[in-house]
Formats: structure tokens, sequence, C-alpha cells
């Protein structure tokens, strides 16, 4: 069912009625396999379009544009995704677009033994050598087949418990056969038992403060697990409000738990005292995602690298604009170092709360070496 927040969905195809552009979001967040083909959906914040069937993370739909092919869209300006690769129709894409299907439909029955078909089934299903079918894949995508099913799997978890159905029944409806295999997906994708996390963050207590910094104002939020939300801005009462959209179901409460040493933490490094956050932390995460915020902890007080560098340290070396963009959706600045990544000219590329403040950040580092 889609909301009232869902009809805000521009409508970019024409003579489509509301109805039909309700469906066709539905399938984007469903990830039906039976559109692909139909329909491609473009994403304004981001610049790119992709197919239903993406295994990107899912947009606002108040970003949304539908377009009914390809060239409709790039007419419009908009890029073809890496991932699903929209544009193309060589026989790569088309072998990752059976793979992907045949994950959907296998996911769809009811108590698998598995989490996801082998290589060998999906080999076997697709006409494809295992061998080259995972390459081709990871190359397409940006994840191993297995990945993809587990994303795919939680995905449908997810949208079943926000549409209200009881978490024992959408974890067998899913797939996943067992509390403890959806636990062990859950807390490697969403940081979040799935209770917590169901609809919006219902039940969860996230505790939050806003001090002044060298940067102007600095909020932390944190659950009893870990660091949730790290903001940089100008005023408190805009921070607060960011914090609420992005978990509108929480209990919020200003300071808790163990927020009084985390944020002191934080304060000391951009106070030039520390030179590193080694903070717990509880957030979202797909696994491209995680994979990039890994690496740019590993880069050095001081130092910086190109969203090239990064992305040929992940083996991926034609993914530096998808760097960029997990490094654009970190939740926690500071903690996950994403201002420590430059343009390949030296230029500082984008930062959420400011080129300005990533400047600051670059020099107080740079000194302080």
């Amino acid at each position: 069912m889609v909301n009232a927040t869902d009809r805000n969905i521009r409508r970019d195809i024409r003579n489509e009625t509301p109805g039909q552009v309700e469906e066709m979001w539905q399938a984007v967040q469903t990830r039906d396999s039976r559109a692909d083909g139909r329909f491609v959906y473009a994403v304004r914040s981001t610049g790119i379009y992709c197919r239903p069937t993406c295994p990107s993370r899912r947009p606002s739909p108040n970003r949304v544009a539908f377009f009914p092919r390809a060239v409709d869209a790039e007419t419009a300006g908009f890029r073809a995704c890496k991932r699903c690769l929209p544009d193309q129709d060589s026989p790569n894409a088309g072998l990752v677009r059976r793979v992907c299907k045949y994950i959907q439909e296998y996911s769809d029955q009811p108590g698998q033994p598995r989490s996801a078909p082998t290589l060998s089934q999906l080999g076997r299903a697709v006409g494809s050598s295992p061998s080259h079918l995972q390459r081709v894949f990871k190359g397409a995508t940006g994840v191993t087949p297995r990945q993809y099913a587990a994303a795919w799997r939680l995905d449908r978890f997810k949208a079943m418990i926000k549409e209200g159905q009881d978490i024992s029944t959408a974890l067998y409806d899913a797939g996943f056969g067992s509390p403890s295999r959806l636990y062990e997906t859950s807390s490697e994708q969403i940081g979040m038992t799935p209770g917590i996390y169901r609809i919006g963050g219902t039940g969860m207590n996230i505790y939050h403060t806003v001090v002044a910094c060298s940067m102007g104002r600095l909020l932390v939020a944190a659950t009893d697990k870990g660091v949730c939300s790290v903001k940089l801005g100008s005023s408190d009462t805009e921070l607060e409000e960011n914090l609420v959209a992005e978990f509108p179901s929480a209990n919020h409460a200003p300071d808790g738990g163990h927020l009084a040493i985390w944020a002191a933490e934080i304060l000391s490094y951009l106070d030039g005292e520390k030179t590193g956050l080694d903070l717990p932390m509880d957030i979202q995460a797909t696994a491209f995602q995680q994979q990039v915020w890994q690496m740019l902890r590993t880069i050095p007080y001081g130092e910086t690298r190109t969203y090239q560098q990064v992305a040929q340290s992940l083996g991926k070396d034609s993914s530096s604009r998808a760097v960029g963009t997990a490094c654009g959706a970190n939740p926690v600045a500071l903690v996950i170092p994403c201002h420590r990544v430059l343009r390949k000219d030296g230029g500082l590329g984008g930062y959420r709360w400011g080129l300005e403040r990533k400047q600051s950040l670059l020099d107080m580092e740079q000194a302080k070496d």
C-alpha cells in the first residue's frame, strides 16, 4: 500500500494514471522482476537511473521520477546505474538480470533450507559456469550473488514488518528459516535487531546532545549499543529535526546511556587532542557501504585518499562514483572519516556538512601531523 508521502512521486511517464504510478513505486520497493523492461526509475538526488530490480538502497519517494525507456531518462539528464546496467543489453547484463531474477524467485519460496542458492545452482539455472557467473555478477553489481540474496531477503523482511506483519510471521515468510539466521543477517546489514528496527525505530531509545565545537554545532546521538548519528551544523533545531526525520518512530531523549562519554571523545578529536576515534557504532549499511566505511577508517590521521584509490583498494576500479555516494551516506561524521577522501585532481569533492568544514578538518589533521 502506498502511503500519503509516496503520493509525492513525480509522474514522468506520459498517460500513466496515479494508480499505475503507485504500482510502479511498489514494484521498485519490492524489486519486482516482472516490472523489468517496463520502465526505469531515476533518483534526483544522485542523478542516476535504475531498473526496478536494482539492488541499491531504496530512495525517498519524493526524489523518484519514472521513465518508460533508458533513453528518456538520459535525455532528462540522468546517468545509468553501474550496478543494474539499465542502459545495456549485453550478454553479461542479461546474465546478471537472470541471476537476480532467479535469486528473487528462489527467495519467494518459503522454507528454503539455505539463505541463498549455491553458485552451482545459479550456474545451472542461467547456463553459466559458477566461476564466470561469480566474476561477472560481482563486477556488475559490486556484491556477490550470496550478498545480493541476503540483502534481498532482508529487504523483504523489512517491507513486511513495515506493513504490519509480526516479526515471527515475517521471518518465515521471508525465508530465513530460523530467528538465528535473521539476527545474524540483520546485525551485519542494519546494525539493529529486527524488533528495534521495525517501522522507523519503534521501541528504540535514542539519546542525543548538541554542543558547541570548533566546527559550529555538533550533534551526537546514540542507542545503548553505540553511536548512531553524528552531525555538524549551525542550528540546534535543524540538527535535532534531521535526527527525528531519520528515526521518526524512536523514543528520543536528551542525554542518557554512554552518550556523554562518546560525545566527549569526539570533542577531544575536534580539539586536536585525539588522532583517532574508535567508538562502538549502531548504524545501517548495505554490503558495499560497509566495505567503503571500513576502508575509510583505515586512512591514517593526517592523510587523504582519492575516491578512485578507495575503489581500487576494494578491487572495484570503476566504482569511484559509488564510493563518493557511500561517503555522502555516512551517518556518523568524524567517526567514519569520509572527509579524508578527495577527488582525483586534489579537489575537495563533496561533503555533507559543507566544504569549509571539510577543509578545516583536513587542515587541522595535517597541521597536527
